[in-house]
Order: structure tokens, then sequence, then C-alpha cells
């Protein structure tokens, strides 16, 4: 990238791939100064400090996530439904893992509000009308499937399940089946 090229998007993208090579929290602006060949001062003409572009590099995720998602439950409903929300954050942390890790960095609540971050509960929601879940049972189901979702996932980038049978993938459809069969069966307290 050239001096003449640097603008926030492209920080954000740029900053979005350095985090997928290196790990988010081995982003700062002076490695990714480094990285596109400027002084760490010409970055902050862009972005404001190293909180700044860590909420940039978030945003990019969330977005994209959140596009995929909205793509793949469209026009699906009950377990289909379930299964591809979930895929959708699986693969994207499988392929974008310090992308990933940057969409769970902690917003100020104005930020949060404005940004993709609402269309991901959102969509849950979406998912979890199918299986008719009165709130404040769907809110508590939200944050189920985020615990476990994120849980599965976290372990797995993590290599815990590389050296045991059977193969995470199997545990994964083992997992979406037993929430769905949660989720169908589900009673209000």
């Amino acid at each position: 990238m050239t001096r003449a090229g640097l603008n926030l998007d492209r920080l954000a993208q740029v900053g979005a791939e350095l985090a997928d090579e290196i790990g988010f929290g081995q982003v700062t602006p002076s490695a990714l100064a480094r990285h596109v060949g400027v002084k760490v001062q010409s970055l902050y003409a862009h972005v404001a400090n190293a909180q700044d572009l860590k909420t940039r590099i978030c945003l990019l995720a969330l977005e994209e996530m959140a596009d995929r998602a909205a793509d793949a439950v469209a026009g699906r409903s009950g377990r289909d439904a379930l299964a591809a929300l979930t895929a959708v954050y699986r693969d994207y942390a499988r392929q974008h893992p310090g992308r990933y890790q940057a969409s769970r960095f902690q917003l100020d609540s104005q930020t949060a509000a404005s940004s993709a971050a609402v269309r991901h509960p959102q969509m849950m929601r979406a998912v979890l009308r199918g299986y008719g879940l009165p709130e404040p049972e769907q809110t508590h189901a939200v944050r189920l499937l985020g615990a476990v979702l994120h849980g599965f996932t976290d372990l797995e980038l993590a290599g815990s399940y590389a050296h045991s049978s059977p193969d995470p993938g199997e545990s994964w459809t083992w997992t979406i089946d037993a929430l769905d069969r949660l989720l169908r069966t589900w009673t209000t307290a």
C-alpha cells in the first residue's frame, strides 16, 4: 500500500488481514505502520490510537459476519436455520481467527448500538422465533447459543479437540442437534 492509499477503510481492512496473520492482540498502530511501510505518525492522521484501530477492525469483522449470517439464514427455519447461522460463526473463526477474536472486542455502548453488533442477536432471535420461545426465555436462549457457539469455537481454535476422536465436526453436528432438541422442547420456567 502506498502512502496515497492510506484511508480509514483501507487501514481497517489491512489491520484485519494482519490480525489473521499475527493475532488480534498483536495488532498495534506500530505493527500496522511497519506492515504498510509508513511511519506510525502517518497512521495517526486516520486513527486516534490503538483503541480506535482495534474498534475499527472489530466493526469490520462484525459487519462481515453479519452479512454472511444474513445470507445463510435467509429462507430457512428451525434446525436448518440454527445450523446455518452457527456454521457461519464457526467457519468465519476458522478462516479468519484474528478477525473473529476482534469481533469480540468490547465496544462502548454507543458504538455497539450503531454498528452491525446489533444484527447478531437480532438474527439469533429470528432463528429462535421459529421455536416459539417467548421473552424472557428468548434472551436466555440467545445467551445460551452464544456461550455454546463461542465456547466450542474458542476451544477448537485453541487446538483442544485436535488430539482426540471423534473429529470436532462430528461433535459440532451433535451439539447443533442437541441445541435443536432443547429449543424444540423448551419449557417456560
